[in-house]
């Protein structure tokens, strides 16, 4: 059954508006409570007298805390629902950007590990949403929301200076505020009235949105969960200190912070387009190869020849800009429903975003130790041999199936078994788990009943 066979509740123009509306406005403040912190550090460390270290730990406590908490994304959607987790992580990111005005160190760091948290949630629902409600839309609305989410992330970035010079280092973060605030008001919505409960349970004692087995045992999960990790290191590991790097080559230091602002701007466009791309794609591998091929030119430019530092950031840019869309897809696209794709994507985010915490700092000891970048990007570099392989694996057409197919077809649902919701998140909360079928990709799979636990009997004559 395809998901817009009879178990798939429609929705009305008016909920998939709204439900559109709220995705856009929560790509829009996934990225905002961080990327606006940096350009403000050194206010930061001024004002609260912090040492280099803290401030180090400071910038690393983002991406730990997106890993640390990606993983109760899931749990929370089963037990309240998505349009209710989604409603308080949001509600988490604006608590911790208030907390982070308060003139104390600690509550400059609790109120970055909070936004975190909040952030790390929307990041894991997010595929479950657009797999639950616009299942024939991954690629268009993955390719939106990659692109909000950097733009959100270049705005903040670019806004910093300017507000902190206009009322100080409390407005430059308090703004980003409102647009979560608001968000959240949307997703409270259809949470307010009661429709984002967990789905009934069917006579078999399992959810419709249930899926047995564990992904952990899963080898293509681990594959896509390995790609995001590895993709994930080598951006931030970049974000982190390629302003060094440009600066050590002789670049002026507003050179170098500009050359960072292009990277990731690049990420706009290509954030766009990659998903679009991808969800057209049958096999996914040729994306891997062309992305891959531009991380290694970038990288071996870099240490190469960096006196054209302006055409490596150019092609990091593209390369980085399609790497995370590019993995952000394929947990999409390789989830055999909905709910897979909120556990694969708590699964994948919570590996690549711990792993990818270590990352600038093992980048920076390198350089402490040697006294120049050769070395680190050398391991830099050579750390893109594994990520291509591993993304290749995760890009083969193939689809992440947790549940057993029936060897008979069990009695259609009676109206007990029926389920509807306001909801849009939790439209079509009644279907069945996909399972890989013999045709020619992820978009062509038939799914089979889940109902396997009572035997086929036949009657006596």
């Amino acid at each position: 059954m395809t998901p817009d066979g009879p178990d798939r509740p429609k929705l009305t123009r008016t909920a998939a508006l709204w439900t559109l509306a709220g995705l856009v406005l929560l790509a829009l403040n996934l990225r905002t409570a961080i990327s606006g912190v940096s350009p403000l550090l050194g206010d930061l460390q001024r004002q609260f007298g912090l040492s280099g270290a803290a401030m180090g730990v400071l910038t690393t406590l983002p991406v730990l805390s997106l890993g640390a908490f990606a993983a109760v994304g899931a749990p929370l959607a089963r037990r309240f629902g998505p349009s209710a987790s989604l409603t308080g992580a949001l509600l988490l990111i604006v608590a911790g950007i208030l907390v982070r005005l308060i003139p104390a160190p600690v509550a400059l760091f609790a109120g970055t590990a909070l936004a975190g948290a909040g952030i790390a949630i929307g990041n894991v629902l997010m595929p479950y949403v657009i797999k639950r409600v616009f299942p024939h839309r991954i690629g268009g609305l993955t390719g939106l929301a990659m692109m909000v989410m950097s733009g959100g992330a270049a705005v903040a970035a670019g806004l910093a200076v300017p507000l902190d010079d206009a009322g100080g280092w409390r407005l430059a973060l308090a703004v980003w505020a409102l647009p979560a605030l608001v968000a959240a008001l949307v997703w409270a919505g259809p949470a307010r009235a009661g429709t984002a409960r967990p789905a009934p349970v069917h006579a078999a004692g399992r959810t419709p949105d249930s899926d047995g087995g564990s992904l952990l045992r899963n080898r293509l999960a681990w594959y896509v969960t390995g790609f995001m990790g590895m993709q994930s290191l080598a951006f931030y590991v970049l974000m982190s200190w390629l302003p060094e790097i440009m600066r050590d080559q002789e670049y002026a230091s507003a050179t170098a912070g500009l050359m960072l602002s292009v990277m990731m701007l690049l990420g706009i466009p290509t954030g766009l387009a990659t998903p679009m791309l991808a969800a057209r794609l049958r096999d996914q591998r040729p994306l891997v190869v062309i992305v891959m091929a531009l991380m290694a030119l970038g990288v071996g430019g870099l240490l190469a020849a960096p006196q054209y530092g302006w055409t490596w950031v150019i092609v990091l840019g593209t390369g980085t800009g399609s790497a995370f869309p590019l993995a952000y897809t394929l947990i999409t696209l390789r989830a055999g429903s909905a709910a897979s794709a909120a556990r694969l994507s708590g699964m994948a985010q919570t590996t690549g975003y711990l792993l990818a915490g270590f990352g600038p700092i093992a980048f920076g000891a390198l350089h402490d130790v040697t006294g120049g970048w050769r070395l680190s990007l050398a391991f830099l570099l050579l750390w893109l041999v594994p990520e291509t392989l591993v993304a290749w694996k995760a890009a083969r057409p193939d689809q992440i199936t947790t549940t057993p197919p029936t060897l008979f077809p069990a009695e259609p649902p009676t109206p007990a078994h029926a389920t509807s919701s306001a909801d849009p998140a939790c439209a079509g909360a009644a279907e069945p788990e996909p399972v890989r079928g013999t045709g020619p990709g992820p978009g062509h799979v038939h799914a089979e009943p889940k109902d396997f636990a009572h035997p086929v009997r036949t009657r006596r004559p």
